[in-house]
């Protein structure tokens, strides 16, 4: 009688985790059935807001779900991506961040972090590209009008070319300086200029700064005038509107510059199913005609990750690239 009981309760326990499992299972193949919370690193306007509403609105449509934009600015990303890794790892807590804020922060401020960003977080999918010229100013007779000419004017002239950047430790900071390293410790000075883009455009139309990695969206009005003329563009291939310009590939330097992209994060402990069934919407959301009608007018290009392994070593290749460029040059991070 006993054995019996045993075996019944045994048979129930069975049931019962086979029950929960298939509850579990369920659930995950719903997702998802509530509204879904997706973190921005910085206000609402910029480059990276504007991919998530975009993204945002569009899986909201496949879904039937609201995918509300939360707008959560400050220290370096680092206040988003801590939210999310806080979060209970379901789904409903997700995180649109970029180069910087996903790769070169978890590097510069790793010690800031009270947790391991790289078992905490995981990639779901690269969402857009945004290609970046390397452009010199054409105010002031400034001769310039290759890569190979750049450096050799460097050369000639040490300690006289200014290049523009975001902000001290920006990318494009961090860009051009590994440009001067791997090109022969080039003598050039960096001007960060804390308005941005606007104020290194500002400051290259005056002829203060001669060259600057600036995104092609921010220069095309400055090129087309001949203002500025770009020498190379830092992008898988070329331009199909700039046709004449060469990839850094193509001039001898293939790991200097960014491509400043837009990626979907998680939690890491998001199980799988969730993890698949959104990159899944992801990617039907990016192949939408309209959602690259939008992206195309932005000068972004979609790039997806084919799946969620896929990006996963992205995301790890972009970190060690990171790596190599922070321990190659040395910043004062001091303003």
């Amino acid at each position: 009688m006993k054995r019996l009981s045993a075996i019944l309760l045994s048979a129930a326990g069975l049931s019962g985790l086979l029950m929960l499992g298939m509850s579990t299972a369920s659930a995950q193949d719903k997702y998802p059935n509530r509204t879904v919370k997706v973190l921005v690193p910085y206000a609402p306007g910029g480059a990276t807001d504007i991919t998530a509403r975009i993204v945002g609105d569009e899986i909201g449509k496949i879904t039937g779900q609201t995918f509300v934009i939360i707008n959560k600015p400050g220290a370096f990303g680092m206040l988003a991506i801590d939210e999310m890794v806080k979060a209970e790892p379901d789904g409903y807590t997700l995180m649109i961040g970029n180069v910087s804020t996903n790769a070169i922060t978890t590097i510069l401020y790793r010690a800031k972090m009270n947790f391991d960003y790289a078992k905490s977080v995981t990639a779901v999918t690269n969402l857009i590209d945004v290609p970046a010229f390397l452009v010199v100013t054409t105010a002031n007779d400034f001769p310039v009008k290759s890569v190979p000419e750049l450096i050799d004017y460097a050369r000639k002239n040490p300690g006289k070319l200014h290049y523009g950047t975001v902000g001290v430790g920006s990318y494009p900071h961090y860009d051009m300086a590994y440009f001067a390293k791997r090109a022969g410790d080039l003598d050039m000075v960096a001007l960060p200029n804390k308005n941005g883009a606007s104020g290194v455009i500002q400051d290259m139309l005056r002829g203060d700064v001669q060259a600057a990695f600036l995104n092609v969206a921010s220069t095309t009005g400055m090129v087309q005038s001949g203002k500025f003329r770009p020498i190379a563009v830092v992008s898988h291939q070329r331009l199909p509107d700039y046709p004449n310009v060469p990839t850094m590939k193509e001039v001898g330097y293939p790991d200097v510059g960014t491509i400043a992209w837009n990626g979907l994060f998680a939690p890491a402990a998001t199980p799988k199913p969730v993890l698949d069934a959104l990159h899944r919407f992801t990617i039907k959301a990016l192949q939408s005609p309209e959602v690259q009608e939008k992206f195309v007018k932005q000068k972004m290009a979609v790039a997806p990750s084919k799946t969620v392994a896929d990006a996963k070593a992205w995301l790890d290749g972009e970190i060690k690239h990171w790596h190599t460029i922070t321990a190659s040059v040395k910043i004062d991070m001091a303003p």
